[in-house]
C-alpha cells in the first residue's frame, strides 16, 4: 500500500512540474503574441498617420514679426510640398500679410499673434507685402517667399 501512495505522490509531483512548465510556456506564448501585436499596431498607426491629412508632408513653422516698414525675417525659405505655418506678430501697428500667389490676405492687429497656414505647392520666388496702410513707408514693406525643390 505504501508503494502505491509513493507512486501517487511521485505522479502528483510530476504533474505539478508539467503544469508549471505548461504555464510558463503559455505565458511566453502570450508575451510573444502581445509583442507582435504591439509592433503591428505601431506600424498600422504610423501608416495611418502617413496616409491621413496632408499625406505625410512636414510642417515648417516660421516666426514672423511685422513692424513699421519691415517683415522680420524678410526672406522665408521653404521646400515644395511642405505645410507652411507662419506665426505672425504685429509689434507696433495694425499690419497685413498679402501673398497673392497663394491667395493669402490676412490682417494682423497690433499686439496680436495670427497663424497663417498653407501648402507650398509651387516652386519659385514669391513676393509678399503689407496689405494695411501703416505709414509713409508702407509701400516698401515687402518680403520674399522662396519655395525650393
Amino acid at each position: 500500500m505504501e508503494q502505491k501512495i509513493n507512486n501517487l505522490v511521485i505522479c502528483s509531483e510530476r504533474q505539478r512540474g508539467f503544469q508549471a512548465k505548461e504555464f510558463n510556456v503559455n505565458r511566453l506564448k502570450m508575451l510573444i503574441g502581445l509583442t507582435i501585436s504591439s509592433a503591428a499596431s505601431a506600424g498600422t498607426v504610423a501608416q495611418l498617420a502617413k496616409e491621413s491629412g496632408d499625406g505625410g508632408a512636414s510642417v515648417h513653422e516660421i516666426q514672423v514679426t511685422l513692424r513699421k516698414y519691415e517683415f522680420s525675417p524678410g526672406t522665408l525659405r521653404v521646400r515644395k510640398g511642405e505645410q507652411v505655418k507662419l506665426v505672425m506678430v504685429a509689434a507696433d501697428h495694425d499690419h497685413g500679410f498679402k501673398l497673392d500667389d497663394f491667395n493669402i490676405d490676412q490682417q494682423i492687429p497690433r499686439g496680436t499673434t495670427v497663424v497663417v497656414e498653407f501648402t507650398a505647392d509651387k516652386v519659385g520666388s514669391f513676393q509678399f507685402r503689407c496689405s494695411s496702410v501703416c505709414g509713409l513707408g508702407d509701400r516698401g514693406m515687402k518680403g520674399t517667399l522662396l519655395v525650393e525643390e
